[in-house]
């Protein structure tokens, strides 16, 4: 099928809303491990795609899938042991007493249901979240995404928004004696006071805060050590709970931890996973403590009709088995190592990287006009070296505030050679944008 055709049917077929990557549309039609390959035979490296976790079409993701689909498919109302194998092992991988699992389909419906779980339970409804910030697309959790919701002026009264910790572009930056890691960490967890104290004055208590850890839609940010167990402790001093988003930063993506917010010593009330958990398949869950969620069950009968099926519990299952069995949590640490080296050298050599942060395998290279200024470069301009670097053959994103860092977020199993191939192909193409 010719591409120009496939995209005229598509914009016959389906909603404008949705939205292509890259100036000239890839058609793909197939994805093996860490590469994606095009209906012209043409071979991709992708760093972008956190969704297939383990690599795409794993054998044993796909094996799971296949054999269970043959046998049973049904809901979370019968018995199944699947279901109830997926959710022991899950509580294996978190600490202290989280371990009451409740199964969705999505990210978007796993933070809307925290959120219910939240207000139920504390009696309370107000939510902060980061300035910036993506969670998800219900009509509630667009609301809580203030990088795509309502400008602050029309923002619902029960919802307060607070500055990210951003100790690049932020109102405090990191690199003076003056700055250090405890000076930001309680710069940027006063914010969060001053957030609560918003609520208050509008007539609401916070229910929870509700963060990504790995600051995605900002640009992927680094906080200074202690700001989010601060930030969690004077939610809870308000009576709220602490919600960790971890459909982007966990699963391993950080490099250090399983988790997102283990990287920040910091144990939530309410953890909410997503995107990576089937490694390509739809499920999601919300775990939690059996106190919170025995109060919940007290008021709300939660129930979710795909959510928690066996197909889905047996995809979730063999990636749990692979990340363990194939290492791909000291991958991520060991491989991420090699990024921060690399990618410290890029910076050197090009003037339009005015930052490089991250961890693991999620790193985000903010590009600027000028380093002194910190202006970021046009969304236009950063689509076109995105575009450019799809076209040389390697797949990545844009995120941030700005539409100007370069998202690298590949699979887990990407190697230092694929790095060092992908950094090869970007240092050519800003050498060519630069020239």
């Amino acid at each position: 099928m010719n591409a120009n055709d496939l995209l005229s049917r598509r914009r016959q077929a389906l909603a404008p809303a949705y939205e292509l990557f890259y100036e000239e549309p890839i058609h793909l039609v197939r994805g093996e491990g860490v590469w994606l390959f095009g209906a012209d035979g043409r071979r991709y490296l992708d760093c972008y795609n956190n969704v297939p976790s383990v690599g795409h079409c794993h054998p044993r993701v796909v094996e799971a899938i296949a054999n269970q689909a043959r046998v049973l498919n049904t809901h979370t109302r019968y018995l199944h042991e699947k279901i109830v194998e997926l959710g022991e092992r899950l509580g294996t991988k978190l600490s202290d007493n989280l371990r009451a699992c409740w199964f969705v389909c999505s990210g978007t419906e796993a933070n809307d249901l925290a959120t219910q779980i939240a207000r139920t339970v504390t009696g309370r409804y107000g939510m902060v979240v980061s300035e910036g910030s993506y969670h998800g697309n219900s009509d509630l959790v667009a609301t809580l995404s203030t990088e795509v919701s309502y400008t602050p002026k029309d923002r619902p009264d029960w919802l307060a928004a607070t500055e990210a910790p951003d100790t690049y572009r932020g109102s405090l930056r990191a690199g003076s004696e003056a700055c250090g890691e405890d000076a930001l960490a309680e710069h940027y967890a006063t914010k969060v006071s001053e957030g609560v104290e918003g609520l208050a004055s509008r007539g609401y208590q916070p229910a929870a805060m509700l963060v990504d850890s790995s600051w995605d839609a900002n640009g992927m940010l680094i906080p200074p050590k202690g700001y989010l167990a601060k930030a969690a402790s004077i939610v809870r001093a308000a009576g709220g709970l602490f919600i960790a988003d971890e459909v982007q930063a966990g699963y391993c993506r950080l490099g250090d931890a399983w988790w997102g917010h283990e990287c920040y010593d910091v144990v939530p009330d309410l953890v909410v996973l997503g995107k990576p958990m089937g490694g390509g398949h739809p499920v999601a869950a919300v775990i939690s403590t059996p106190e919170i969620a025995a109060a919940f069950g007290e008021r709300i009968n939660y129930f979710n009709t795909f959510g928690g099926n066996p197909v889905s519990a047996a995809a979730a299952l063999a990636v749990l088995d692979v990340i363990d069995e194939e290492g791909l949590l000291e991958n991520a640490f060991e491989v991420g190592r090699h990024l921060e080296r690399s990618l410290a050298e890029l910076q050197k050599e090009h003037s339009i990287i005015g930052d490089v942060r991250g961890s693991g395998l999620f790193w985000g290279i903010d590009l600027v006009r000028d380093r002194e200024s910190r202006e970021p470069i046009e969304r236009a301009e950063a689509k076109r070296i995105v575009s450019a670097i799809c076209e040389a053959g390697v797949l990545m994103g844009l995120m941030g505030n700005h539409s100007n860092v370069l998202k690298m977020r590949p699979p887990l199993p990407f190697s230092s050679d694929n790095a060092d191939h992908a950094l090869e192909v970007i240092d050519a193409c800003l050498k060519r944008y630069e020239t």
